[in-house]
């Protein structure tokens, strides 16, 4: 099973916007194709400033130093918020990147899709509404995997059903052929009650061997501020790790939205939203 990433040894990749609380970097996706490190991640100002503005894409030779190459904005999408971003390499050829939208004076999110031969076009791609959500459920924060049928995707939900309880999250397991129209295979991950993660669960990371990162926390009070379980699945179900989550050891102690990239020597380069002294948020690296 794979070391999950601590913050002992991070470094920083992509610094917090701002100072202070709700100034974040991170909810980022990546991955490693023919020697090239590529980084998606939302930029978030506080609340009264605007929340998830953009979702910035990087290239990068070492996987630390990562120059900007596209950049796409909410306002083109008519979203309130972004947040977690997906890029994907398609089996076919090209890219495509999946944008979490905020919808305009709720608490409902959507999946959209722009398509592009080359990463640099994506802001120009080819848009496609991936997944609705509906009148009970918003949907955000999709891990996007190719598989060898086609593409899987694990999707947080969260319920609307309780007004002032939207907060609470759920992860879902999709397949698709063609990354556009999925089939929904069951709910797979969901909070505990009296445990660390009872207030919900989104997958984060899924990687070859199995192992899987997901984010949690105990209460409503702790949303933004998840941190990061680990667990494992077999191809049918997950199994959750008995240890304690992953945490910052500054500030509210998030430690989310870890994304993970298989090295060719065997090792794992980690990305991950951390909570840094102020309250903000970088996005760091690790390699275990």
């Amino acid at each position: 099973m794979t070391s999950p990433p601590t913050y002992d040894d991070v470094e920083v990749v992509v610094p917090a916007p701002g100072a202070g609380p709700g100034s974040w970097a991170g909810a980022a996706s990546a991955v490693l194709v023919d020697d090239v490190f590529w980084l998606a991640w939302r930029v978030r100002r506080p609340l009264a400033d605007g929340r998830g503005v953009r979702v910035v894409v990087a290239r990068s030779d070492d996987g630390t130093t990562f120059e900007p190459v596209a950049e796409v904005h909410r306002d083109a999408f008519g979203a309130e918020s972004f947040e977690r971003p997906a890029l994907v390499p398609l089996r076919q050829g090209g890219w495509r990147l999946y944008l979490s939208c905020a919808t305009p004076g709720s608490k409902h999110w959507w999946v959209d899709s722009l398509t592009a031969d080359t990463v640099e076009a994506l802001p120009d791609g080819v848009r496609r509404r991936v997944h609705d959500g509906d009148g009970r459920t918003g949907v955000k924060d999709p891990v996007v995997r190719l598989t060898d049928e086609g593409y899987e995707m694990w999707l947080c939900c969260h319920p609307l059903d309780e007004p002032g309880h939207e907060d609470r999250m759920t992860t879902r397991r999709l397949t698709s052929a063609d990354g556009l129209d999925w089939h929904d295979r069951g709910e797979v991950l969901a909070g505990r009650e009296g445990h660390w993660d009872a207030r919900g669960a989104r997958v984060t990371a899924v990687l070859g061997d199995g192992t899987l990162l997901y984010d949690g926390r105990p209460d409503a009070a702790s949303n933004w501020h998840e941190t990061t379980g680990v667990a494992r699945w077999d191809g049918e179900k997950v199994t959750r790790d008995d240890r304690a989550p992953i945490t910052s050891p500054h500030a509210d102690g998030a430690f989310r939205y870890a994304t993970a990239v298989p090295l060719p020597d065997g090792r794992v380069r980690f990305y991950v939203e951390a909570a840094r002294p102020d309250g903000a948020h970088d996005l760091v690296t690790c390699v275990r």
